[in-house]
């Protein structure tokens, strides 16, 4: 107990650096990248579902991905329930919207759902098909 009085500051220092540490298995995985992503897609038939605004959309999105704006989700969980079984990746812009709509869809009883790090900025990058079809 005497250490722990003569040190206190030093002490401080090893939880709040403790903390930092386990603070982004705390906070949940960042993101799966643009392979994994594909991996999903095509080996476990994965679900893409795109959060992004109607005027994102419409400039171009992954073939095949499901369109649901983030303000409109938890009002059209229920054209999701089929895909329950099934990996989703969510997609935004960059990648912070998707965040919060997997928390959602987590919330909402989906148990794999994966958030698409950078968004469909990386997806293009990585010289990935984008479409403008429905």
């Amino acid at each position: 107990m005497e250490f722990l009085q003569q040190n206190i500051s030093w002490v401080m220092l090893a939880v709040f650096s403790g903390g930092m540490l386990l603070w982004p298995m705390l906070r949940g995985p960042g993101g799966i990248s643009v392979t994994e992503a594909t991996t999903l897609i095509n080996r476990e038939d994965g679900v893409v579902l795109d959060v992004r605004e109607a005027n994102e959309w419409s400039t171009g999105h992954i073939p095949n991905a499901r369109h649901i704006a983030l303000g409109q989700l938890a009002g059209r969980l229920s054209e999701l329930d089929k895909f329950k079984g099934k990996p989703v990746v969510v997609c935004c812009a960059s990648g912070n919207r998707s965040s919060s709509a997997c928390g959602a869809l987590r919330r909402a009883g989906f148990e794999r759902v994966y958030n698409l790090a950078g968004g469909i900025g990386a997806w293009s990058e990585a010289g990935l098909p984008v479409t403008t079809k429905s």
